[in-house]
């Protein structure tokens, strides 16, 4: 099926739109698949699909907007050739895959049944549908959605709607967030003239949206979303869509997306490759989303609307994204990093809290510890200004001073188990069997008490770091003091980190199944061994634990090589979030990603290389399958990205990148300080991947690693390969920060 424009396709680097498949993992592995988003990079219009998955060819709505990650879309049509009858409110509407255009700027489908072509283009703060009908037939759209819709037809030929979405956050008292929505929009014809005559049927129902005998074959609805009211939401129409064609629309979408990923140009490697690596581009581009309406944004932290000339980004899981996506983005988009930090500090600031999974309706609690704290010190660490470090200081502070450790409690005033923690060195944990004693704890996220006391004290290594660099003295030696906690849970027999109770005593449990789903009891998603890596702050005190460097390397290996000790099915009854297994390696789960990268730090860089590449080939295809886990909104897209360019940031705040086997023989990148970065290998392939010698800028470089600045200040890294390992090369220290 032609896609109905013209797709510019210039050498290989100069257009990346044409490798991007928003359909790369539709279909999950076992939990939640990605979804075929369309949008513009890092815009607030999104639109979905309403369908269970990519096997599904039913349709159950076309929202006209989606306000947050995994959620329902608001304002959902259904298309009705025919009369309007009782069922066609919850009728859906049959496709077929083959006959479907699936671009992040531009989306068309085929209604099989009703012989109707639905298409969609998103600008930022607004959007075109278009409905291309079979002719002489009685034609009607149903808008649809919650008990708090409002609809009023404007004129003739528009709507005004208002509605709410929004998230209930678990507690002894929940605690529901909403967020008002509205849209306006018009009714056209391809050149863009209103339509007379149309029949608009308000009901508690919905919208019956009654098309005239006269109108054309193609219908277009073109309409703005406004979180602050419905008038904005009609400028948002009139500055972005109420003129352009659809055509026009489509094109400064794809541009926009050109311009995005063109940040990466890159030659060599397999096509199925490139698709993966652009898909994974596009996959880091959709989220964080900016919500400032041309210059007014409504906060759903403090309920005001604000008026600024800077983005105010929301709809961030940062559980996921702090490993790999925010560093992502302070090489590529610096500038937008300070924007998305200075938003994270406006959130303190008009909530009392710094957020940890912002959605655009307030603060999402979710997952455990408080990552957004290495935002900041990596933002610092890599020169990034442009936002109030001392207030995101205060917040950082607060958050794990004053509020609860508990999973799915941030923001709620801290308990006795955090009292525990701060004076006994570790989070306790209940033995098997025993009732909950605290009321605070959720029924299903448990206490996690070996994850909260490994992420804790990382976020507290990142206060500490942020304390020296502020000259806060007395805060870097008690936090430093903090980030030590890891080690009071470490079992030196068994070599892993394992649960203790309030008196002090091990609870020995199998690290490799105890905990209930998602091991939450102790861990959280992942079991024991993938718990045993967690100290990315402090790597050489791990070496040390582990016995040294070959015992650590040893420890590795086994990792990748431990069997599950039971059939898979029984395996994913608890551990369903643990999948891309290679032994008790999960691909499939973010904890999972700084694993392979540990090899560098134990004198074994070659074995770096050999796991990652392997990764990438079994794990990230370029199909429907193509994620193995839950891709989290970037989180796991950012893995891809590092990976087959050849360097990862192990550690969020320490500006230092390890080093493995890029998958392209060249992989460039634009910096936006007008230089470039390169990385080179060639003869880069599946066979040909391990490192033997290195130079940087024309200099022999010995160590696997290499600085953010060094990448910032632009230069060549040319890596030469051989299909056998080099056991000599990357043995030096890493440069000094």
């Amino acid at each position: 099926m032609a896609l109905g424009y013209a797709l510019t396709q210039p050498a290989l680097g100069q257009d990346s739109t044409q490798y991007i498949d928003p359909r790369i993992g539709n279909v999950s592995m076992l939990l939640v698949p990605t979804y075929p988003t369309f949008s513009r990079p890092h815009q607030m219009l999104r639109m979905v699909p309403a369908k269970t998955d990519y096997i599904d060819d039913q349709v159950a709505g076309f929202p006209l907007q989606v306000g947050g990650h995994r959620m329902a879309g608001v304002f959902p049509l259904k298309v009705v050739v025919g009369p309007v009858a009782a069922d066609s409110w919850k009728k859906k509407m049959p496709i077929d895959h083959d006959l479907e255009v699936v671009r992040p700027w531009h989306y068309s489908t085929y209604l099989i049944e009703d012989n109707v072509r639905v298409s969609f283009t998103p600008a930022n703060k607004a959007a075109i549908y278009q409905w291309e009908f079979p002719a002489a037939t009685t034609r009607h759209l149903l808008l649809t959605g919650s008990a708090n819709l409002k609809a009023e037809a404007v004129g003739s030929h528009g709507l005004r709607l208002e509605d709410q979405f929004g998230f209930t956050n678990r507690g002894l008292q929940p605690t529901v967030l909403t967020q008002k929505t509205y849209a306006y929009g018009v009714f056209t014809d391809a050149a863009g003239r209103p339509l007379e005559g149309i029949n608009f049927e308000i009901s508690p129902s919905g919208v019956a949206v009654g098309l005239p005998a006269q109108a054309p074959a193609l219908v277009l609805f073109r309409y703005g979303i406004s979180y602050i009211s419905g008038d904005q939401a009609k400028l948002n129409f009139e500055a972005e869509v109420a003129q352009p064609a659809f055509a026009a629309v489509v094109a400064a979408g794809q541009a926009a997306w050109a311009q995005v990923t063109g940040r990466i140009a890159v030659e060599g490697g397999t096509e199925a490759q490139r698709r993966s690596f652009y898909t994974a581009l596009y996959r880091t581009s959709e989220r964080m989303v900016d919500i400032n309406e041309h210059g007014r944004y409504f906060s759903g932290y403090d309920q005001k609307v604000h008026t600024s000339d800077r983005p105010f980004y929301v709809d961030d899981w940062v559980w996921d994204t702090y490993l790999a996506t925010h560093p992502l983005r302070t090489i590529l988009d610096p500038r937008m990093q300070s924007d998305v930090l200075n938003s994270y500090t406006l959130m303190y600031e008009q909530s009392g809290w710094l957020p940890t999974f912002p959605q655009v309706f307030g603060n999402r609690m979710c997952m455990n510890a408080y990552h957004s704290a290495s935002l900041f010190l990596d933002a610092q660490r890599k020169g990034i200004k442009g936002f109030d470090l001392a207030s995101a200081y205060a917040g950082i502070k607060k958050n794990l001073t004053a509020g609860t450790l508990l999973p799915w409690r941030q923001g709620h005033g801290k308990v006795a188990l955090d009292d525990f923690f701060y004076a006994q060195g570790y989070y306790p944990a209940l033995p098997p069997g025993t009732k909950e004693t605290e009321p605070l704890v959720d029924d299903f996220e448990k206490r996690q008490s070996v994850a909260v006391t490994l992420g804790v004290a990382f976020d507290a290594w990142t206060l500490a770091q942020l304390a020296k660099d502020l000259g806060h003295a007395e805060d870097y030696q008690e936090f430093s003091r903090v980030a030590g906690f890891y080690r009071n849970l470490w079992h030196p027999q068994e070599r892993l980190f394992l649960p203790k109770d309030d008196k002090g005593g091990w609870i020995m449990i199998d690290p490799k199944t105890a905990g209930g789903p998602g091991y939450r009891e102790f861990y959280d998603e992942n079991n024991g061994w993938t718990y045993a890596w967690q100290v990315q702050h402090d790597i050489d005190g791990l070496v040390e634990l582990l016995g040294g460097a070959k015992a650590m390397e040893a420890r590795l290996d086994q990792l990748f090589r431990e069997p599950l000790g039971m059939s898979r099915n029984k395996f994913y009854v608890d551990g369903a979030n643990s999948t891309g297994l290679v032994g008790q390696f999960a691909m499939g789960n973010e904890p999972s990603f700084h694993i392979p990268y540990l090899y560098n730090y134990v004198g074994a860089p070659w074995k770096t290389q050999k796991r990652t590449r392997f990764l990438l080939d079994v794990w990230f295809k370029d199909n429907i399958f193509g994620i193995p886990g839950d891709e989290d909104g970037g989180g796991m897209s950012a893995f891809v990205i590092f990976s087959s360019m050849g360097f990862y940031p192990v550690t969020p705040g320490v500006p230092l990148y390890a080093i493995t086997s890029p998958v392209f023989t060249q992989t460039t990148i634009r910096l936006q300080n007008g230089k470039t970065f390169s990385v080179v290998a060639p003869g880069a392939s599946r066979e040909r991947k391990y490192i033997h010698r290195a130079t940087l800028n024309g200099q022999p470089l010995d160590t696997p690693f290499i600085s953010h600045d060094t990448i910032m200040q632009g230069g060549t890294l040319e890596l030469e390969l051989s299909e056998l390992p080099s056991k000599t090369w990357g043995l030096g220290p890493p440069p000094a920060m």
